[in-house]
Parts: structure tokens; C-alpha cells; sequence
């Protein structure tokens, strides 16, 4: 048994979710915890009220909840899973998560040349910054095409 975590970023898409699955299924076999990140900005020039950055928050880990639970309800056991809420850009904020995990889990967002620079970023990020083993989970358009939650 390992005390080191998986790391995996998730984002209400069907890619996180199989990224997800994927972490949840590797703690098993290692008997580690997941951390399961999901990161938030808040726009100071548009969100006026701290009750906005509060509902950003709760959001962000309302997400996180729908996600683990949806994963949960597929398995017998659940590894710890330690539940990350925080503040900043995706990939930055993935990178500052890693500090001490036996790996990370990310997904890779498919299909056109501009969908793969824009959603993509953050894992590419990810691959260029971590000092951390990463397990990059491809996904089909067939995916892609379901809505976010």
C-alpha cells in the first residue's frame, strides 16, 4: 500500500470522467488515494460579490461530488479520495497539485486541430511540467460529442 496519490484533474466532461475511472482503477491495484482536482477562476472584473466567488467555489465542488459519485455508484470499493476545489488556471493549478503524488492522470481532448490546442492545453501543460509519472487517457470524438455536466 502506498501513502503517495493519484493525482487526476476532472472538468465535467466525459474525458475526465474516463480519466476518472482510469485513476480510480490504478489506486485500487496500488492501494493509494486519488486526489481528485478540479480547479476554478473567479473574474474580479465581473464577478463583483464575494457570494459569487463563494458560488464559484461550491460549483467547482458540486462537480467534483457529481463526478466521484458517478464513479462510485460503478464500483464495490472506493480508494480514499481526497476531494481538491482550487482557486486558478487548469493547468497551473494541476502542476501546484502534484507536489508529493505517485502519478497523474489527465485526458486528452480530441478531434479538430483547434479543439486540440484549446482543450488540450492543460494536459499538454501537464506533460511539459510534472515531475510526477503521467498517464494521458485518449478519448474518441463519439465522447466528445456528450455534453458537459
Amino acid at each position: 500500500m502506498s501513502s503517495r496519490p493519484i493525482v487526476v484533474g476532472v472538468d465535467g466532461t466525459p474525458a475526465s470522467d474516463q480519466a476518472l475511472e482510469w485513476a480510480l482503477d490504478e489506486a485500487a491495484v496500488r492501494g493509494c488515494p486519488v486526489h481528485v482536482v478540479h480547479a476554478w477562476t473567479f473574474e474580479a472584473l465581473t464577478d463583483w460579490t464575494e457570494t459569487t466567488e463563494q458560488r464559484t467555489r461550491a460549483e467547482s465542488e458540486a462537480l467534483i461530488d457529481k463526478a466521484v459519485q458517478a464513479a462510485a455508484e460503478k464500483r464495490q470499493e472506493m480508494p480514499e479520495i481526497v476531494r481538491q476545489s482550487l482557486r486558478g488556471e487548469a493547468a497551473e493549478t494541476l502542476e501546484r497539485a502534484l507536489e508529493g503524488a505517485a502519478m497523474v492522470v489527465v485526458a486528452s481532448h480530441t478531434g479538430h486541430r483547434l479543439r486540440q490546442i484549446v482543450l488540450g492545453s492543460t494536459s499538454m501543460h501537464v506533460v511539459r511540467h510534472a515531475h510526477a509519472p503521467i498517464v494521458v487517457i485518449p478519448v474518441d470524438d463519439r465522447e466528445l460529442a456528450k455534453p458537459a455536466r
